[in-house]
């Protein structure tokens, strides 16, 4: 009767999940299971790049199979998305396009237990040497080399001897073959390390048309809002689709690039998080820049400002209403820190004298810059006092009124950089953009680490402290008990954030 064929368990399957660097949990499976952001997965993902059911795995026709379960953020090999990944021996999917990376590895099942070998009776030794070193000597050793040998002898050298020779042309071709493929490798990481950098400045010529358009919208929107043109409104929302489709293709470049992946803190990450969100390019950011925001960010910590400030915005409801106009203006919601910057959510604050008058309220409007966007300046205008009449101490209208002040900034020659913009809110825009257009008139070249670079001595430190402070701060909020504060982010769940 012939047996049964054997049939073969599936593999162990090994994965290895990274969500921070240096942070990995390591599981195993040998049956189906789910991958997901909730805990009825087999395999159970926090992130905010995971569905709730992102993915499933499978043993089919002999390999396991990651595949899609049409999730929202998607399946990454290599930089690209895919729908399914096969697990031939091992393969590195990340869940969504700068999610958690995991690693799944296949182990080969246990090969099926084969009969013993019949035990054979071992033959008598010949007489002669018994070990290796006495075969050695007898017929190789000094000691041999001037005695007579017989035939046998004789042919047991010489066949040494060819041996010998075809090793050497063996292992001749070996070293030589080494050496060919060093060479390769060698140009191979040239030639990768040449495709990065093209990438690279790909990346950075993707990014900084966004920057050109983003201008252009700015512009557009400052047109279309005085019109009140509703078909202007449509042209507006098909830039902002296009606007989206270019951050997706960047967003790629970054992942192939490895940027967000490279052993980096937690806090670095947010630093170029929040430099992208400023509008500033994360590839181009200089180190002494992210020095100095650290060095910011401690000042912070050591004081109650901050924690203070914030539960004043909480406690009169402040956050949402603010973070809601910036966002109609097509503005970063951080920039809800630069109030916190020029007044800690004081809405009845007022400045010291100075040759243009008073600055006044929470966005702390001159006021000049106030009648400019519709505020209406109060009776005690001249003085360090609240003034009910005074529109500026009305927080909702001066954050309206602040929020298309810092819009028209986008669409100047700040060229939607973030950082020049508060520079301009600070410093005022007729002492900074006449510096920066003396700068190349690409937003490559204009922003605020080449104005930084050309004109530091003529940048007033208020304004460099203004704006390391606010940068600083939105690093922090976007996750305070990282950096030790008891508080958490005052933007979580702002939509469009």
């Amino acid at each position: 009767m012939n047996p049964l064929p054997f049939q073969a368990e599936p593999p162990m399957l090994r994965v290895a999940v990274e969500i921070n660097p240096g942070d990995v949990r390591r599981q195993e499976f040998q049956t189906p299971f789910r991958i997901g952001r909730v805990e009825e997965c087999g395999l159970c993902v926090k992130s905010e790049y995971v569905s709730r059911n992102h993915a499933e795995a499978r043993f089919e026709n002999g390999v396991w199979v990651i595949r899609d379960s049409n999730s929202a953020n998607g399946l990454f090999v290599d930089g690209l998305r895919v729908s399914e990944a096969r697990v031939d021996g091992s393969v590195v999917v990340r869940l969504g396009v700068a999610g958690p990376v995991l690693t799944f590895e296949a182990a080969a099942p246990a090969p099926p237990m084969a009969s013993a070998p019949p035990v054979t009776k071992p033959a008598e030794p010949a007489p002669g040497p018994q070990s290796v070193e006495q075969y050695m000597d007898k017929y190789f050793g000094k000691a041999a080399a001037g005695q007579p040998v017989g035939e046998h002898t004789m042919l047991v050298r010489r066949a040494f001897s060819e041996v010998q020779k075809k090793q050497k042309r063996k292992y001749g071709w070996v070293i030589g073959g080494l050496a060919v493929l060093v060479v390769a490798v060698g140009a191979y990481s040239l030639y990768l390390q040449q495709q990065a950098s093209k990438r690279k400045a790909m990346a950075e010529a993707l990014f900084y048309s966004m920057k050109s358009l983003d201008v252009d919208i700015a512009n557009v929107q400052r047109l279309v809002t005085d019109a009140n043109n509703s078909q202007g409104q449509q042209e507006i929302r098909k830039y902002q689709d296009r606007r989206k489709e270019m951050e997706k293709s960047y967003d790629q470049f970054l992942t192939a690039l490895h940027i967000y992946e490279r052993k980096m803190t937690p806090e670095e990450r947010l630093l170029l998080r929040v430099t992208r969100i400023f509008g500033e390019c994360e590839l181009d950011m200089p180190k002494e820049f992210a020095t100095e925001v650290n060095n910011y960010i401690a000042k912070w910590k050591s004081s109650a400002r901050l924690a203070n400030a914030l539960r004043t915005a909480r406690e009169n409801n402040y956050v949402n209403p603010i973070a809601q106009e910036l966002l109609a203006n097509g503005l970063p919601p951080q920039f809800f820190y630069l109030a916190l910057q020029e007044s800690n959510f004081d809405a009845y604050i007022s400045g010291p004298p100075t040759r243009k008058g008073i600055a006044k309220g929470m966005w702390q409007f001159i006021p000049e810059t106030g009648v400019k966007y519709g505020l209406k300046i109060g009776p005690l205008a001249e003085f360090r006092r609240p003034d009910p009449g005074d529109d500026r101490h009305h927080w909702d209208r001066a954050t309206k009124a602040a929020a298309h002040y810092m819009r028209d900034l986008y669409g100047s020659d700040a060229q939607a950089s973030g950082l020049l913009v508060m520079a301009c809110y600070n410093w005022g825009e007729d002492y900074v953009l006449p510096l920066v257009r003396k700068l190349p008139a690409n937003p490559r070249e204009r922003n605020f680490w080449k104005l930084l670079s050309t004109y530091r001595e003529k940048i007033p430190q208020e304004t460099y402290d203004y704006v390391f402070y606010i940068v600083s701060a939105a690093v922090i909020g976007e996750n305070p008990r990282l950096f030790g504060f008891d508080f958490d982010n005052p933007l979580a769940g702002i939509e469009g954030k």
